[in-house]
């Protein structure tokens, strides 16, 4: 590329799209969000989350939840502090009874692997690896009691399905699928999951720091088996069956940040007034429909996830040539309003990342590549 300032290029206003947030998360927050925020303002914000107003706000987030997903007959939506890496430690600590499996295709599937591995009451767990840009599966074993995966990874762009091991649920062995950045806009059936988790600061175009996780009737028994046999100690603030107890209070068991929850709630509204999942699905499958097929039609471009039935549709990965400086043209189309298209940190890879969350406009997706078109084209 040449020695042109990226940051000196102008992109021709009729080529921006109309909001320039691209990020993985934590990502895009409607303008519609923010005005609940500001209403919530003076009856919401600063008042006990014991009380009443606080407690129908978290309602509306648990029936809302149940609605979007459809969740089968006994599954509770149960919500907690700590995002999902604190989810990670809850897990650990009250639903693997003895050892987990891992399909770890990416760098959050590796920590929750990581973080069973490392407890001193568990057996070293059983990880199943893919390098990036592929996906690994839980296959069937008769020594584990917990599968789990990601449905989608963030840092590399690849989905996985979403299905129970065969004969998992006759061994008693639960299903966990880390759902954080697929969770309300990509397809599932939650009755093929014991544990559907995720957090807010994705698709649910909110703040971090909250973990919400569906929950099956096994799960919860599991929970209690866990915590009730005086084989380990599990904090408070780690007991998913303190958790379970406080949402069907509709509370938390510590104080949760309130605006996260007006932008959740409003989020999933959102949702389910233009159609629910099936509308959020297709929504995020047209912007990656494009971005993929974009990539596949230019000469310095490929999409990073070899296998298209790998490739997310909430998160996009696309490698550059060489004779591309990514780094460049994330820098121009910063300093023209599009932010946060970077790769991954630890991947390292000469990279474009774009979120396609819901909120995102397929037509912002589409504006995205006509000016990395006009960028490459101005640096080359």
């Amino acid at each position: 590329m040449s020695e042109t300032n990226p940051t000196h290029l102008t992109i021709p206003a009729d080529l921006l799209p109309s909001d320039g947030r691209f990020g993985s998360g934590p990502s895009k927050v409607r303008p519609a969000q923010v005005r609940a925020l500001a209403d919530a303002g003076v009856s919401l914000l600063g008042t006990s989350h014991r009380q009443a107003p606080v407690r129908s706000l978290v309602r509306r987030t648990r029936e809302g939840l149940t609605a979007l997903f459809d969740l089968p007959d006994g599954y509770e939506v149960v919500l907690g502090n700590g995002g999902s890496t604190a989810f990670w430690d809850v897990a650990t600590a009250c639903l693997v009874r003895r050892r987990a499996q891992h399909a770890a295709f990416g760098e959050f599937g590796a920590k929750f692997a990581a973080a069973t591995s490392a407890a001193p009451f568990l057996e070293p767990s059983q990880v199943l690896t893919a390098p990036p840009g592929s996906v690994a599966h839980p296959e069937p074993a008769d020594d584990v009691d917990v599968h789990a995966w990601p449905h989608n990874e963030t840092s590399t762009g690849a989905m996985a399905p979403v299905r129970r091991v065969a004969g998992s649920r006759e061994r008693g062995a639960l299903t966990l699928v880390d759902a954080t950045s697929g969770a309300g806009a990509l397809p599932v059936d939650v009755s093929e999951t014991d544990v559907y988790y995720f957090a807010p600061q994705k698709v649910f175009g909110s703040d971090g720091g909250l973990w919400l996780a569906l929950c099956s009737p096994d799960a919860l028994a599991r929970a209690d088996e866990v915590e009730s046999s005086g084989t380990r100690w599990v904090p408070e603030s780690l007991s998913l069956r303190t958790a379970a107890a406080n949402s069907r209070q509709d509370q938390t068991l510590n104080t949760p940040a309130i605006a996260t929850l007006v932008m959740l709630a409003q989020q999933v509204e959102w949702l389910l007034e233009n159609g629910g999942l099936p509308w959020a699905s297709a929504r995020s499958a047209e912007s990656a429909a494009h971005l993929y097929g974009w990539a596949e039609a230019r000469a310095w471009a490929t999409p990073f996830v070899a296998d298209p039935a790998d490739r997310s549709t909430v998160v996009g990965t696309i490698d550059l040539d060489a004779s591309v400086d990514a780094t460049q043209v994330i820098a121009a189309l910063r300093a023209n309003g599009i932010r946060d298209v970077f790769p991954y940190r630890k991947l390292g890879r000469n990279q474009l990342r774009v979120a396609m969350f819901p909120a995102i406009e397929p037509d912002d997706v589409r504006a995205l590549t006509a000016c990395v078109d006009h960028v490459v084209d101005r640096l080359a």
